[in-house]
């Protein structure tokens, strides 16, 4: 991994970094970049703009690891909030929700998130629209995975999450490729051991290509989650290879990143869905959204210069 990203993701965990990135007036630019508020109720309105600009969205509520059993059911309470929001205005047959499963107490116990998942997924069925589980570090993926079995006997919409990064993911692409099912395919955002995980961008671009063609080939839903220009290339050629139709797969990008290619994706009729992520505990989505991309951190490091 590339010494600069790793220093980034540590620097996510570093409770003094974090305060005082949070105390320097420049990052709240930075962070409603990426960011779709704190609230709810900012979370719908950038809904609402995205759906008017022909995108689809999915929303997290960001937090995770939570290791309080209070904040786990204020999760859920929040995201049973969205979801009635998304129904009243009108947005639910557009926007759907993704939730980690360490945000809903999987910390605490694989059953409680369990249970706490099902409420959501309940709700989101209520309001005509879905939920992806959104995957984690590797340490959560057997218990991810394991949840979403349980959940799509109920509910065979439940959407999955695949990294490309994991040396795993064409064997689990494997097992989802399946008629009903909604999978994510991404590159993955965190710091992974070499012994899990390939040990060059270069090889977990590769293994995108082979999980998309895996995906492509079998009779379920692919997400594509990926601003690569080479790999959306690519993924064109392979949707036109399998001969796919639109609207049997979509593409997917994060809130406040590559605006135009979502909007020219959009202008040639492909469905693209948007990840927007809300909430107080912003400071980990955005480290890895630096870590990810040289030029977000070059845009971080000029405003903290000019803190203004």
């Amino acid at each position: 991994m590339n010494p600069l990203r790793s220093l980034i993701l540590a620097a996510g965990g570093n409770d003094s970094i974090r305060r005082a990135v949070a105390t320097i007036p420049a990052t709240r630019g930075l962070v409603e970049r990426f960011v779709a508020g704190e609230t709810v109720a900012d979370a719908v309105t950038v809904v609402g703009d995205l759906v008017d600009n022909g995108r689809y969205v999915t929303l997290d509520y960001l937090g995770e690891d939570v290791r309080d059993p209070g904040q786990a059911e204020r999760t859920v309470q929040t995201y049973l909030t969205l979801l009635d929001r998304l129904y009243d205005e009108g947005l639910a047959a557009r926007a759907e929700v993704s939730v980690k499963l360490s945000a809903v107490g999987l910390c605490l116990d694989e059953k409680l998130a369990l249970d706490n998942v099902w409420r959501i997924c309940a709700a989101a069925e209520q309001c005509a629209t879905t939920v992806t589980l959104d995957m984690e570090d590797h340490r959560t993926t057997d218990a991810t995975l394991r949840a979403l079995d349980e959940l799509r006997h109920t509910w065979p919409w439940v959407g999955a999450v695949l990294q490309s990064s994991l040396n795993r993911t064409e064997n689990d692409a494997v097992t989802l490729a399946v008629p009903d099912s909604r999978v994510r395919l991404c590159k993955g955002a965190y710091a992974e051991p070499r012994e899990v995980a390939w040990r060059s961008r270069h090889q977990a671009d590769l293994a995108y290509v082979r999980a998309a063609n895996i995906l492509l080939a079998g009779a379920g839903y692919p997400m594509f989650a990926t601003h690569d220009p080479r790999l959306i290339d690519i993924l064109g050629e392979r949707i036109r290879w399998h001969g796919r139709k639109p609207g049997s797969y979509e593409y997917q990008m994060l809130y406040g990143v590559r605006p135009g290619e979502q909007a020219r994706l959009t202008a040639e009729g492909e469905l693209v869905r948007v990840y927007v992520p809300f909430g107080e505990q912003w400071y980990g989505y955005l480290m890895r959204r630096l870590a990810e991309r040289p030029a977000n951190l070059a845009f971080f490091l000029r405003a903290l210069v000019s803190r203004s």
